[in-house]
């Protein structure tokens, strides 16, 4: 294995906040066995690399080769753009207006105001709420909600913008990460700082009773329940691994991820 892969895994623990003794214990090894494997001393074996891939919700395939195959992602501040993540020069770069950024958090801590503390509702199942938020709105009214970018993964479409946009939360003291496990599976769940009033102000009436709908249909799924569903989307089934989703392919919708009533030719 290259390097980078040994310095890849310590990365991706640190990044989620996961010690050194959690991840030996969930791969069921010693903490010195771990130890090893982030110094280059061991090699990981194929399940315990699954596993991993799990926990960090990354791809087998980045596991492997030690680097994310996601897009790089830009946010544009005052005309100027900062650079966010820099794993890979040769991906392509997506740029995230800043007026976008402000209205994908307030759409992300008004879902977590309402659904957040549901046993249910970790990361997995919030990607989810949003890719449904997000493209049915375009369905019912062709035009965009947040508008994020989204990209095909193995559990279903992923915000390439959440894991910024989240951590930026966090640092602002709005949002707590908390690691907690649903049945036997972990997770990761987002709480709303209850002092922090949620600023609603951008979001129409039309966008917060879409949201709200949303939330009443989808917010009770397991993690399981929602990826299936999402996997039975065709912007996720037409698109590549990787790829990014398109918003136009929300038209050719089967009956049972379809939310507009279409006229009868």
């Amino acid at each position: 294995m290259p390097n980078k892969y040994f310095a890849f895994i310590k990365s991706l623990r640190v990044g989620r906040g996961f010690s050194q003794l959690e991840i030996a214990e969930r791969l069921d090894i010693s903490r010195s066995s771990y130890i090893a494997l982030e110094q280059g001393n061991r090699e990981l074996t194929l399940d315990e690399a699954s596993l991993l891939g799990k926990m960090f919700e990354v791809s087998l395939e980045d596991i492997q080769t030690g680097e994310l195959s996601t897009p790089e992602i830009l946010f544009e501040e005052n005309k100027k753009v900062k650079k966010i993540n820099n794993n890979n020069n040769s991906l392509e770069r997506i740029s995230v207006p800043q007026e976008k950024v402000e209205k994908f958090k307030k759409v992300l801590l008004y879902i977590l105001s309402k659904v957040g503390g549901k046993p249910n509702i970790g990361k997995t199942v919030l990607y989810k709420l949003l890719y449904f938020i997000d493209f049915d709105y375009y369905e019912k009214f062709e035009e965009q909600l947040i508008g994020a970018r989204y990209i095909r993964n193995t559990h279903g479409p992923t915000p390439l913008a959440f894991e910024q946009i989240i951590a930026s939360l966090e640092k602002e003291g709005k949002v707590e990460a908390i690691r907690s496990r649903f049945y036997r599976y972990d997770q990761t769940k987002y709480l709303v700082n209850p002092n922090e009033p949620v600023d609603l102000s951008g979001l129409s009436g039309q966008e917060i009773a879409h949201i709200d709908w949303e939330l009443n249909r989808l917010s009770d799924l397991t993690a399981t329940q929602i990826s299936y569903l999402s996997h039975k989307d065709t912007p996720w089934l037409v698109a590549k691994e990787k790829d990014l989703l398109e918003y136009e392919h929300v038209f050719y919708r089967p009956e049972e991820t379809s939310v507009r009533e279409y006229e009868s030719l």
